[in-house]
């Protein structure tokens, strides 16, 4: 390959970092992220003294790049002076601006996104103007702390460090830890940040309305997920993933009043109506449950599941296992004594 072919993948890299205002970097930490890139990319790696030089080329011309230097921890700091900069900016077309202006109009109508201000800037900037509401998404207007969703986005985006404070429903005590955060997920009109704690890299997560304050620590290292982080929500109803807990075969029967609403939305996505000779198999041996449809999820057990699974009260039965069961059972027998009080 050219050496001004390396020398413009360079730039591109460089071009990326200098305009990150999320995390310092000095000449060496520019020269490891660059080498990285490099790395992944299948390219040779370079020596420090290299990127010195390349830094030096884009601040003249043709790039002319506004290039600051700062001390910052004790670290001799480089990046671009405005964050905007880029060696590679150019005017999108207007096929590609009327494409932005629909995706966001339909982003900007997510209630949940109203905080974030970089996004209304965008719009003002590309001159779109206001429309009547096409989609609707769910949102819970008591939501605490909605306005964290902004800048856990930009965190996490950004792949930087935060420290969180949070408290829990019974415990008023505020305390901290630096967490590296990894996604924010919505369920049951409540947002949860999943993510890493810094101490033993253990997933953790923490709901939206329990967080105190967010603080970004740009000068400690961000730790990736070494896994998928959506395949913890494949064996699971909600949020909550009990590590030491076993995937359970759930049996279940749904009246006919709820059948077709089981079926039109499953609790899990493992659902599967059990038909034909299983089926018969099962009204033999409970002869009681006329009617209706039996099914079955396999997940683990958790808070979400069993308040699911109570939600259709006498509508539902859980068959199998015996310890869901007598779970369900057990809140039933206590709801009944409530109202009986």
């Amino acid at each position: 390959m050219p050496t001004n072919k390396n020398a413009l993948i360079r730039y591109k890299y460089l071009d990326r970092l200098l305009s990150d205002y999320h995390h310092f970097y000095d000449i060496h930490d520019l020269t490891e992220k660059v080498n990285d890139m490099l790395y992944e990319d299948g390219f040779p790696e370079v020596t420090q003294r290299c990127i010195e030089k390349d830094i030096n080329t884009l601040e003249y011309a043709p790039f002319s790049a506004p290039i600051e230097r700062f001390n910052k921890n004790g670290k001799r700091c480089i990046h671009y002076e405005n964050r905007s900069f880029s060696i590679f900016k150019k005017e999108i077309s207007r096929e590609e601006q009327n494409l932005l202006r629909e995706v966001l109009s339909t982003i900007g109508q997510f209630d949940g996104l109203d905080n974030f201000g970089w996004l209304e800037d965008f719009k003002i900037g590309l001159h779109i103007e206001e429309r009547r509401q096409i989609i609707s998404f769910s949102n819970n207007p008591y939501l605490q702390n909605s306005n964290l969703l902004g800048t856990l986005f930009d965190n996490i985006s950004n792949e930087v460090v935060i420290k969180l404070s949070y408290h829990t429903f019974n415990d008023e005590t505020i305390r901290s830890i630096d967490f590296h955060p990894y996604l924010l997920k919505q369920y049951n009109d409540r947002w949860f940040l999943l993510g890493a704690a810094d101490s033993d890299q253990k997933i953790l997560n923490f709901a939206l309305d329990r967080i105190d304050d967010v603080e970004s620590l740009p000068e400690k290292k961000y730790i990736e997920c070494p896994d998928d982080i959506y395949e913890r929500f494949e064996d699971i109803v909600g949020v909550t993933l009990y590590e030491e807990r076993q995937c359970e075969h759930i049996l279940c029967w749904v009246n006919d009043s709820s059948k077709g609403y089981v079926n039109t939305k499953p609790i899990h996505e493992s659902y599967t109506p059990l038909k034909g000779d299983k089926e018969q198999e099962l009204h033999n041996q409970y002869p009681k449950l006329e009617g209706g449809m039996f099914f079955s999820i396999d997940c683990i057990p958790n808070f979400e599941l069993i308040r699911e699974l109570c939600s259709f009260g006498g509508n539902l039965v859980v068959l199998s296992p015996e310890s869901i069961r007598s779970e369900i059972k057990d809140r039933l027998l206590k709801h009944v004594e409530q109202y009986q009080d």
